[in-house]
């Protein structure tokens, strides 16, 4: 395969994503005890909007698979999202499919699921997540689980994916004419 900077010019957002993800996650690993929050930062706004807080999740989003036996857990927690980044990078390579908003989202996506999988091999007590925000009641949440840069990645981006095959998908459908 030859080089298509269509197709690697977004995988920098894979790295900066992993690297910034994994230097704040070492960064409140070194400094904050597992479930403190750090005084000096406790109300980033002064609102009780965003806090900053050390915790750790050995399992995924909102606590699923918390009731999973310990050697199940590998397996649907890094085997399996590893098998399905491996399958979305294939496909981001031989697919003439993606627009370029769609392959900056791939990529965000790509970032955050691998820096979650760096943590969930590398950290025995569970990926470190340390922002803490108000949600007001939302959903029935005070606050929203606390969360790390990766999952914001992921969730931004898969937003953003989804936003931009909905617009094209409509886009196609005006531009087919009426049978």
């Amino acid at each position: 395969m030859k080089f298509d900077k269509e197709r690697f010019l977004p995988l920098l957002l894979t790295g900066i994503i992993i690297l910034v993800d994994q230097c704040s996650k070492s960064f409140i690993a070194a400094r904050w005890p597992i479930g403190t929050i750090n005084p000096p930062i406790t109300d980033v706004f002064n609102n009780d909007f965003l806090r900053i807080i050390h915790v750790r999740n050995k399992v995924i989003a909102f606590s699923l698979g918390h009731n999973l036996p310990d050697n199940i857990r590998p397996v649907l927690f890094i085997i399996l999202p590893l098998l399905v980044l491996a399958i979305l990078l294939w496909y981001y390579f031989r697919s003439d499919d993606f627009t370029g908003a769609q392959r900056w989202a791939t990529a965000g996506i790509l970032g955050g699921g691998i820096g979650n999988i760096i943590d969930r091999i590398f950290r025995p007590e569970g990926v470190v997540d340390f922002i803490d925000v108000k949600f007001y009641g939302l959903l029935g949440f005070e606050r929203w689980p606390t969360f790390n840069v990766a999952d914001s990645s992921v969730v931004v981006c898969c937003l953003l994916l989804f936003a931009t095959v909905l617009f094209s998908a409509r886009k196609q459908k005006v531009r087919q004419p009426n049978e």
